[in-house]
C-alpha cells in the first residue's frame, strides 16, 4: 500500500510530525495503544505502528500507512499484537522529498540487545542527527531507515551499560534537539523528555498496575485513564510491576516547552501545564481584540483551528460571532492526485463560505497562523466572492518568520511569508483591508505569563516567531542556515 497523499493545501500549515503512546499492565495493551493513537491522529496522519510484547510470543509489531482507524481496528491485525505491554507511534507526511516514506521509516523502531529487545517511539527532532549518523556509520552501524530517531537505537547498542534504561540514558546524553521518547523492554515501559521539555509527554493511570504514557491528555480521556502528571523536562520514568521509578539523567534543567503546542498542535480538549488548551486559545483571541481592534459586523473563524480564538475575539470586542466558513468534515486527506487543476480549485475542496451570513458584512477572519500565505489569499477571495464588504485578518500567533528544527514540519525560511515581508507588505499581498498578529507578549499573557515574555530567558521555545533557538541546530548550520544575530546568547543560556 502506498502512503496517503497529503491534501494539496496542507503545505500552508505547520504540522507536528508525530504522536506517541504506550501502555503497561493491562490485558491486550495494543488495543489501548490503538485507541490512544486514534486520539493523537492530529499529530500524524501518514502512517502508524505498534509494537507489543507477550511472554509466550515475545515482541510483535505492525506498521501501516494511513489512518489508525483503517489499520488498527482490524481484528486480524490486532490479534498479532498480544500482551500486557505495547507502544505506538503516528507520523505526519512531511513536504518535499521527505514525503517519499518507506515502511521501514515508520516507528516504533526495534533493536535486540544482549540483555533483550527494546522498541522506541520518538516525538521531536534530533538536531545533530547527521553528525551522529556519520559517526555511527563510520564505526560500523548499518541503518535501516532515513529517520533521525534510529540514531538512538544505534547509540544504545554501543553503550557498555548493563541494562536498557541505563543504555538509553547514555544514548540520549549524546543527542541534541527535542525528544520525547516512549520505549519498552520485555517488562518495562520507559518515558523520557529532553532537558528543555520542548515536546509534551504525560503519565496516566488505568488500574493498580496499569499505566500509560502519551503525548497529550486527550489520549488518556479516550481510554478512561486518570491523568497523573506531566513528565518533567529532563526526566526519565521507568514503569514496571505497578511502580514508577524516576530519575534525571541530564542534570538540572529549565524547561522551554514549545509555545506552538498551545497555539495549534495540541487538541483543544487537552491540558498543558494545568491549563486548558481551548481556554488558552480563547484567551489569545481576547488579547488580539485588545491589541488590534477594528470596526466590523461579524467575527468568523477559519475552521477548525481558528475557532477558539475567534470566540475570544468576539466576546472581548462585542462583535457577533458567526460560522462564515463551513469545513467539509470528510475531506481531510485525499486519494486524488493533486494535479494543477485540483490545486487551482483552492481551499474550496476543504472550505465553503456561508454566503447568506457573509453578504454585505464587514468580516473579521481569525486564523491560527500564516505560513506561506497562499491559503489566506484563497480564503480572502472566497469571502469577497461571497459579497463581503470588507475583510480583516486577525492571526492568533505572531508572524512565523523562522523554521522549526525541533520536530515540526516547516518550510525553508525563504518560503515563510513573514521572513520576506513586513506585516503591511503581507496585508497588501494577501489583499485584505487590515492584517494584525497577536504580539509575542500577548501570546505569553494568553498562556498564563502575566508579565509577558522574559527576553533574557524566554519561558517557552518560540523560535519560529523570535528566531531565538534554545538548542543550536547544528545539522542545519552545517548546511548553511544563518541564525539571527545575537541569538547565540539565548542558546548558550538554555544550555546552561
Amino acid at each position: 500500500m502506498q502512503p496517503f497523499l497529503a491534501h494539496p493545501f496542507d503545505s500552508d500549515r505547520l504540522h507536528e510530525e508525530c504522536g506517541i503512546f504506550g501502555a503497561i499492565g493491562v490485558a491486550d495493551a495494543s488495543n489501548f495503544v490503538a485507541l490512544g493513537l486514534h486520539a493523537l491522529q492530529h499529530r500524524g496522519q501518514e502512517a502508524g505502528g505498534i509494537v507489543a510484547h507477550d511472554s509466550e510470543q515475545g515482541f510483535n509489531s505492525a506498521h501501516r500507512f494511513g489512518y489508525v482507524r483503517d489499520n488498527f481496528t482490524k481484528t486480524d491485525v490486532m490479534a498479532t499484537l498480544p500482551g500486557p505491554l505495547a507502544i505506538g507511534h503516528v507520523r505526519y507526511s512531511t513536504a518535499g522529498t521527505k514525503a517519499n516514506t518507506a515502511i521501514r521509516d515508520v516507528q516504533p523502531f526495534f533493536g535486540e540487545f544482549s540483555m533483550g529487545g527494546c522498541a522506541i517511539a520518538h516525538n521531536g527532532n534530533i538536531t545533530n542527527a547527521a553528525a551522529l549518523r556519520r559517526e555511527l556509520i563510520e564505526r560500523g552501524s548499518i541503518f535501516q531507515s532515513s529517520s533521525d530517531s534510529e540514531c538512538i537505537i544505534h547509540l544504545m547498542a554501543r553503550s557498555i551499560q548493563r541494562n536498557i534504561p541505563e543504555r538509553m540514558k547514555d544514548a540520549l546524553r549524546r543527542v541534541e534537539g527535542a525528544f520525547s521518547v516512549i520505549a519498552m523492554t520485555r517488562t518495562k515501559l520507559i518515558g523520557v523528555r529532553d532537558p528543555l521539555g520542548v515536546r509534551p509527554l504525560v503519565l496516566g493511570k488505568l488500574s493498580d498496575d496499569g499505566f500509560v504514557l502519551a503525548s497529550e491528555t486527550c489520549a488518556l480521556d479516550i481510554i478512561g485513564a486518570e491523568f497523573v502528571r506531566e513528565i518533567d523536562p529532563g526526566e526519565m520514568v521507568v514503569i514496571s510491576k505497578g511502580k514508577v521509578e524516576t530519575s534525571r539523567p541530564f542534570g538540572p534543567s529549565q524547561g522551554r516547552f514549545c509555545i506552538f503546542e498551545h497555539v495549534y498542535f495540541s487538541r483543544p480538549d487537552s491540558i498543558i501545564g494545568g491549563r486548558s488548551v481551548y481556554e488558552t486559545r480563547r484567551q489569545i483571541g481576547v488579547e488580539l481584540a485588545r491589541e488590534s481592534p477594528v470596526e466590523a459586523d461579524l467575527v468568523c473563524p477559519v475552521p477548525d483551528s481558528g475557532t477558539p480564538a475567534a470566540i475570544g475575539f468576539a466576546q472581548e470586542s462585542g462583535i457577533p460571532y458567526g460560522m462564515g466558513i463551513i469545513r467539509n468534515q470528510y475531506m481531510g486527506r485525499t486519494f486524488i492526485e493533486p494535479t494543477d487543476q485540483i490545486r487551482n480549485m483552492g481551499v474550496r475542496l476543504k472550505l465553503n463560505v456561508n454566503r447568506a451570513l457573509i453578504r454585505d458584512k464587514r468580516v473579521i477572519l481569525v486564523d491560527d497562523s500564516v505560513v506561506r500565505g497562499t491559503t489566506s489569499r484563497k480564503i480572502k477571495d472566497m469571502i469577497i466572492d461571497a459579497g463581503a464588504a470588507e475583510v480583516h485578518f486577525r492571526i492568533a500567533s505572531p508572524p512565523t518568520a523562522w523554521p522549526c528544527f525541533y520536530g515540526v514540519d516547516t518550510p525553508d525560511r525563504d518560503k515563510l511569508l513573514a521572513a520576506q515581508m513586513t506585516p503591511e507588505e503581507m496585508r497588501e499581498w494577501i489583499g485584505v483591508d487590515s492584517l494584525a498578529f497577536v504580539s509575542l507578549n500577548g501570546l505569553y499573557r494568553a498562556v498564563g505569563e502575566a508579565k509577558g515574555r522574559n527576553g533574557k530567558c524566554p519561558q517557552y521555545c518560540d523560535a519560529c516567531f523570535s528566531g531565538d533557538y534554545p538548542v543550536a541546530p547544528f545539522d542545519q548550520l552545517e548546511r548553511g542556515f544563518q541564525m539571527k544575530p545575537g541569538s547565540e546568547s539565548t542558546v548558550n543560556e538554555a544550555a546552561e
